[in-house]
């Protein structure tokens, strides 16, 4: 059974920083993860993914220069780390995995950027 766990979440204002983090008991095994969020009212949207290699990244085009995701296997963990945040990226931000062609989420995570 593959468990994500999201930390980081909070307030922040506009312009502001934060480090979203992905815990698991074993990410080097996992095809690709990633980073969605889903807004009151619409769709969830892929923010950032990359490989399991972490040699290939992918980034939404409203993030691009702002977000920077990571994973260190030796920690379990991937992050995304997100600068000069704007209201607009208030979202709940939900870990994701691919691990034997099965996706996997984690519980989400509450950002909120005020202006």
């Amino acid at each position: 059974q593959v468990q994500l766990v999201e930390s980081g979440g909070g307030v922040v204002q506009a312009g502001g920083s934060l480090r979203l983090s992905c815990t698991s008991a074993s990410i080097f095994s996992f095809n690709s993860m990633g980073w969605y969020r889903q807004a009151p009212g619409k769709q969830r949207e892929l923010v950032a993914a990359l490989t399991s290699g972490g040699s290939s990244t992918n980034y939404a085009d409203s993030v691009k220069g702002r977000f920077t995701i990571s994973r260190n296997n030796a920690k379990n963990t991937m992050y995304l780390q997100m600068n000069s945040l704007k209201p607009e990226d208030t979202a709940v931000y939900y870990c994701n995995a691919v691990f034997l062609g099965v996706d996997y989420w984690g519980k989400g995570t509450l950002v909120t950027v005020s202006s």
